[in-house]
């Protein structure tokens, strides 16, 4: 099982990134997420989208940030705005397949500094 996820980088307060994960066209995916680690703390959840689109989020996050997923391409993508320096952390994007398995992407790093 292969995940690819990019779009990590610096950016100002206020500023926008939208980070990408394409997983293995050949699994059939049920669920696909996101979530982050802050040095020194627990990984969290950031969001989730179901197969159907419905999506869950982070309070933290809510009106912010936007999940959305291509279940033919098995993508998914997180649009986020108005980055504050609190969601500085290593993304990870997250998978859970039909069999109720779950695999990880290799992390992607989003610093919100001025």
């Amino acid at each position: 099982v292969q995940l690819q996820a990019s779009g990590g980088g610096l950016v100002q307060p206020g500023g926008s990134l939208r980070l990408s994960c394409a997983a293995s066209r050949s699994m059939s995916i049920k669920a696909m997420g996101w979530y982050r680690q802050a040095p020194g703390q627990q990984r969290e959840l950031v969001a989730t989208v179901a197969s159907g689109g419905t999506a869950n989020y982070a309070d933290s996050v809510k009106g912010r940030f936007t999940i959305s997923r291509d279940n033919a391409e098995n993508m998914v993508w997180l649009f986020m705005n108005s980055l504050k320096p609190e969601d500085t952390a290593v993304y990870y994007c997250k998978v859970t397949n039909s069999q109720w398995l779950s695999y990880w992407g290799q992390g992607t790093l989003v610093t919100v500094s001025s």
